[in-house]
């Protein structure tokens, strides 16, 4: 099998696991998928038997520990190799380069005892020092103007799967490329309401652990098999009073006038 092209990716802790999930179960990579359009035809009927399913699989993903890299494919970008980590104290942190100020920086999410942090992580076009400030109180959502959403595929939206009584519809879907195990299709019922999670196509191993998503901000699957979880995970900087970066592009610095250039006298009134 033909392994993928080079992907940007965060290079010393997803080597790691991408090196312990080859050792451990002897798999490659699976072959580049182009980025998949979803079909406007209107969403199928409700089964009853899919949703059970599909909240089986989120409640055994709450509980799944592991460490994985995924591809993220979003159409116009080149694919990018994404960092999940669920640690066995149940912290976890997601590592998403170009995820944050408009594609300029690598930014992670995680979560500790001690709440929701979103932390500058540095690259080769953008050497910052790590650090990290805290977003939100544990459990909650990353403030919008803060959040690349991807952490929330991962952790934040399997409450909602496993809710019976959330406003969702789930039919039973063909497989994404790359994913494994069952996939399904998850759409809001009432057009009325403000949609729980995003509307897409989520496919899950039966022991719970996410193989491929087609959601509105591109397409994640699974680029290797997962590595064991570590104990806990680390913030990958110390945490700060600073401010989060937000997700736009920051404004073009101010054009300064040539020093060298001669200014012309202010006539006098």
């Amino acid at each position: 099998m033909r392994s993928r092209p080079a992907t940007r990716v965060l290079p010393a802790l997803a080597a790691a696991v991408l090196t312990a999930g080859l050792a451990a179960c002897g798999g490659s990579a699976p072959e580049e998928q182009p980025p998949a359009t979803p079909s406007p035809s209107a969403p199928a009927a409700p089964d009853e038997d899919a949703r059970v399913s599909l909240a089986a699989r989120a409640a055994a993903a709450e509980d799944h520990r592991f460490a994985a890299l995924y591809t993220l494919e979003v159409p116009g970008t080149e694919p990018r190799s994404v960092l999940a980590t669920v640690a066995v104290d149940g912290s976890w942190r997601v590592d998403i380069p170009s995820g944050a100020l408009g594609g300029t920086a690598d930014v992670s999410i995680a979560q500790t005892a001690a709440g929701v942090f979103q932390c500058a992580i540095p690259s080769a076009t953008n050497p910052v020092t790590p650090s990290c400030v805290r977003v939100a109180d544990k459990g909650k959502r990353v403030p919008k103007k803060f959040d690349p959403k991807i952490e929330r595929v991962f952790r934040q939206w399997l409450p909602v799967f496993t809710d019976r009584q959330s406003a969702l519809s789930v039919t039973a879907a063909e497989p994404l490329k790359g994913s494994s195990g069952d996939c399904y299709s998850v759409d809001t019922i009432s057009a009325s309401l403000s949609a729980p999670v995003d509307v897409g196509i989520y496919c899950y191993s039966p022991e719970g652990l996410l193989t491929a998503a087609r959601v509105k901000f591109g397409t994640l699957t699974i680029a290797s098999p997962p590595a064991a979880a570590p104990p806990t995970i680390d913030l990958p900087g110390p945490v700060t009073g600073g401010e989060p970066m937000g997700m736009s592009a920051p404004p073009p610095p101010p054009v300064l006038p040539d020093p060298s250039t001669p200014v012309a006298p202010v006539p006098s009134a």
